[in-house]
């Protein structure tokens, strides 16, 4: 077989079908292969690449950054915000929410306290027993309007009773938590008597029918109790419970006794005499009276002599 040299001649045909020669490099028909990049642009490129993932990485590190700074001050921003009540913690009621309950709680006590001053001891006592809560929320509403108070007429009358030598016998009448008895029970026999057992130092029942024998006490405590429409009928119980020469002490809302003379007058036609009457502050008035005889068989309605003490609605 005849290698092909340098240049051979190739016979071909023209366009007009005769044959020419031309001399044509067989050489050149050879393929060659592809020759890649040089090694510097290789290396060129490659730096490229890690120049651009340095600047990724660092990008990404600068967002982590700013990511947890934001973290951090939005922490210290609900931080602060809990701390001045703007927010609640997890699971706890939001700051409106707090604010509607308790409107709904001051609610809730405004109709118990006027159900109970303008009722009779006998429903009174009937409405407790179907829901005993009511007595519970009562006393957590009562309990803040005491944080306001400038004094509080259980004080007065604790002090009264530590200053008595002697043992007595003191009938607690709408005792409430029985706080006289926890207070002075151990200096002097303490008989609380309320609505609802709110603790084991109290007796349940109407106060105008209470537990105890005829002349069998020494005072008798109305604190702010005052409260039923027939509270004539709580003062002739204590006039039967207590001893002639026992002493009637009520502690009443100055504003509740329109006409302290007549509301005198009323007491002492049920066998009492006024003996002291003390109005130091401009929230409450203390009375005190001796049982000078028993009260009269009938009762004589005297309509108006307290008014209810009904909370103003907010």
């Amino acid at each position: 077989m005849k290698k092909p040299g340098k240049a051979d001649a190739v016979s071909t045909r023209d366009a007009t079908g005769h044959d020419s020669a031309r001399t044509v490099d067989v050489r050149s028909k050879v393929t060659k292969p592809k020759v890649g990049p040089s090694s510097s642009q290789a290396r060129n490129k490659l730096n490229k690449v890690k120049e651009l993932l340095a600047a990724k990485r660092e990008k990404d590190a600068l967002k982590g950054s700013e990511d947890a700074t934001s973290t951090v001050k939005s922490d210290s921003t609900s931080k602060r915000a809990l701390s001045k009540g703007a927010v609640s913690p997890a699971g706890g009621l939001s700051v409106l929410q707090q604010k509607m309950q308790q409107k709904l709680k001051g609610a809730r006590f405004r109709w118990i306290n006027e159900a109970l001053y303008t009722t009779t001891g006998d429903k009174a006592l009937e409405m407790v027993q179907n829901d005993p809560s009511i007595f519970e929320e009562y006393h957590q509403g009562f309990s803040a309007q005491v944080e306001k108070w400038p004094v509080n007429p259980v004080d007065v009358f604790i002090k009264y009773l530590r200053s008595k030598p002697d043992k007595l016998v003191v009938a607690d009448l709408g005792c409430g938590e029985a706080r006289l008895s926890a207070t002075v029970g151990q200096q002097h026999t303490v008989h609380s008597f309320d609505l609802v057992a709110y603790n084991e130092l109290i007796t349940p029942c109407n106060i105008a029918d209470v537990p105890l024998p005829n002349d069998s006490a020494d005072v008798a405590i109305f604190c702010l109790a005052l409260m039923g429409t027939d509270f004539l009928k709580f003062i002739r119980e204590a006039n039967r419970i207590l001893r002639v020469g026992g002493e009637l002490k009520i502690a009443e809302v100055i504003s509740r006794v329109s006409d302290v003379d007549a509301f005198v007058q009323a007491l002492e036609g049920q066998g009492f005499k006024l003996a002291r009457t003390t109005a130091n502050n401009k929230m409450f008035i203390m009375l005190d009276f001796t049982k000078v005889k028993r009260c009269p068989a009938k009762l004589s309605d005297k309509p108006g002599l307290l008014k209810p003490c009904i909370y103003k609605r907010r």
